[in-house]
Protein backbone atom coordinates (compact mmCIF):
# COMPACT_ATOMS: atom_id res chain seq x y z
CA UNK A 1 0.00 0.00 0.00
CA UNK A 2 3.05 2.20 -0.02
CA UNK A 3 3.29 2.61 -3.69
CA UNK A 4 -0.11 3.29 -3.84
CA UNK A 5 -0.15 6.31 -1.12
CA UNK A 6 2.63 7.95 -2.51
CA UNK A 7 1.27 7.57 -6.18
CA UNK A 8 -1.42 9.11 -4.83
CA UNK A 9 0.61 11.97 -3.21
CA UNK A 10 2.13 12.70 -6.71
CA UNK A 11 -0.62 12.85 -8.26
CA UNK A 12 -2.22 15.20 -5.86
CA UNK A 13 0.77 17.07 -6.37
CA UNK A 14 0.53 17.54 -10.12
CA UNK A 15 -3.04 18.38 -10.23
CA UNK A 16 -2.13 20.86 -7.66
CA UNK A 17 0.46 22.39 -10.25
CA UNK A 18 -1.56 22.33 -13.03
CA UNK A 19 -4.84 24.06 -11.12
CA UNK A 20 -3.14 26.98 -10.49
CA UNK A 21 -1.36 27.31 -13.65
CA UNK A 22 -4.78 26.33 -15.23
CA UNK A 23 -6.22 29.06 -12.72
CA UNK A 24 -3.95 31.85 -13.24
CA UNK A 25 -3.55 31.48 -17.31
CA UNK A 26 -7.49 30.87 -18.31
CA UNK A 27 -8.77 32.95 -15.29
CA UNK A 28 -12.00 30.35 -15.35
CA UNK A 29 -13.63 29.41 -12.48
CA UNK A 30 -15.18 26.19 -13.04
CA UNK A 31 -12.32 24.12 -13.96
CA UNK A 32 -10.21 25.79 -11.55
CA UNK A 33 -12.75 24.17 -9.03
CA UNK A 34 -13.01 21.11 -10.42
CA UNK A 35 -9.04 20.81 -10.90
CA UNK A 36 -8.48 21.86 -6.86
CA UNK A 37 -11.37 19.61 -5.74
CA UNK A 38 -9.37 16.41 -7.92
CA UNK A 39 -6.39 17.33 -5.67
CA UNK A 40 -8.45 17.22 -2.43
CA UNK A 41 -9.87 14.04 -3.72
CA UNK A 42 -6.47 12.86 -4.55
CA UNK A 43 -4.33 14.29 -1.08
CA UNK A 44 -7.56 12.44 0.97
CA UNK A 45 -6.84 8.87 -0.40
CA UNK A 46 -3.21 9.31 -0.68
CA UNK A 47 -2.95 9.96 2.86
CA UNK A 48 -4.97 7.33 3.65
CA UNK A 49 -3.26 4.83 2.15
CA UNK A 50 0.03 6.19 3.34
CA UNK A 51 -1.92 6.05 7.06
CA UNK A 52 -2.93 2.37 6.78
CA UNK A 53 -0.03 1.10 5.20
CA UNK A 54 1.74 2.17 8.40
CA UNK A 55 -0.72 -0.21 10.31
CA UNK A 56 -0.68 -3.01 8.33
CA UNK A 57 1.58 -5.57 7.02
CA UNK A 58 3.77 -5.19 3.97
CA UNK A 59 2.25 -6.72 1.05
CA UNK A 60 3.80 -8.14 -1.92
CA UNK A 61 3.67 -5.29 -3.88
CA UNK A 62 6.21 -3.48 -1.14
CA UNK A 63 8.59 -5.85 -2.03
CA UNK A 64 11.12 -5.38 -5.08
CA UNK A 65 11.76 -9.58 -4.95
CA UNK A 66 7.86 -10.26 -5.14
CA UNK A 67 6.08 -12.32 -7.94
CA UNK A 68 2.62 -11.86 -8.90
CA UNK A 69 1.85 -15.34 -7.45
CA UNK A 70 3.01 -13.85 -3.91
CA UNK A 71 -0.07 -11.61 -3.94
CA UNK A 72 -2.64 -14.73 -4.75
CA UNK A 73 -5.39 -15.87 -2.24
CA UNK A 74 -8.39 -14.82 -1.29
CA UNK A 75 -9.36 -10.92 -1.18
CA UNK A 76 -12.37 -10.44 0.82
CA UNK A 77 -16.15 -11.24 0.83
CA UNK A 78 -18.28 -10.08 -1.90
CA UNK A 79 -21.97 -10.50 -1.82
CA UNK A 80 -22.69 -12.61 -4.48
CA UNK A 81 -26.14 -10.60 -4.73
CA UNK A 82 -27.82 -7.71 -4.45
CA UNK A 83 -30.30 -5.29 -4.96
CA UNK A 84 -29.44 -2.51 -2.76
CA UNK A 85 -27.12 -0.76 -5.08
CA UNK A 86 -29.57 -0.61 -7.86
CA UNK A 87 -31.87 1.11 -4.95
CA UNK A 88 -29.17 3.43 -4.24
CA UNK A 89 -28.64 4.31 -7.46
CA UNK A 90 -32.20 4.72 -8.42
CA UNK A 91 -32.76 6.75 -5.62
CA UNK A 92 -29.93 8.86 -5.99
CA UNK A 93 -30.42 9.66 -10.19
CA UNK A 94 -33.62 10.96 -9.04
CA UNK A 95 -31.88 12.81 -5.97
CA UNK A 96 -29.48 14.63 -9.09
CA UNK A 97 -32.66 15.47 -11.20
CA UNK A 98 -34.55 16.93 -8.69
CA UNK A 99 -31.60 19.92 -9.09
CA UNK A 100 -32.84 19.77 -12.99
CA UNK A 101 -36.28 19.68 -12.41
CA UNK A 102 -37.55 20.56 -9.17
CA UNK A 103 -36.69 19.95 -5.49
CA UNK A 104 -39.81 18.75 -5.20
CA UNK A 105 -38.29 15.18 -6.64
CA UNK A 106 -36.00 15.01 -3.82
CA UNK A 107 -38.86 14.21 -1.29
CA UNK A 108 -39.38 11.26 -3.48
CA UNK A 109 -35.99 10.04 -3.48
CA UNK A 110 -34.77 9.88 -0.47
CA UNK A 111 -37.21 7.01 0.55
CA UNK A 112 -35.13 5.13 -2.07
CA UNK A 113 -31.97 5.93 -1.06
CA UNK A 114 -32.64 5.36 2.91
CA UNK A 115 -33.87 1.94 1.62
CA UNK A 116 -30.62 1.70 -0.47
CA UNK A 117 -28.24 2.52 2.41
CA UNK A 118 -29.85 0.89 5.10
CA UNK A 119 -30.78 -2.49 3.03
CA UNK A 120 -27.20 -2.30 2.41
CA UNK A 121 -25.88 -2.05 5.89
CA UNK A 122 -27.85 -4.46 7.20
CA UNK A 123 -27.58 -7.26 4.58
CA UNK A 124 -25.67 -9.56 6.62
CA UNK A 125 -27.33 -8.66 10.15
CA UNK A 126 -29.04 -11.45 11.65
CA UNK A 127 -29.29 -10.25 14.93
CA UNK A 128 -26.93 -10.55 18.43
CA UNK A 129 -25.65 -13.76 18.88
CA UNK A 130 -27.54 -15.28 21.41
CA UNK A 131 -24.86 -17.12 24.19
CA UNK A 132 -26.87 -19.92 25.87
Amino acid sequence: MKVQGKLFIWLAVFILVVAIIYGLWSKEPVGTTALFLAFGLSIMIGYYLAFTARRVDTGAQDREDADVADDAGELGFFSPHSWQPLALGVGSAFAFMGVVFGWWLLFLSLPLILVGVFGWVFEYYHGEAQNQ
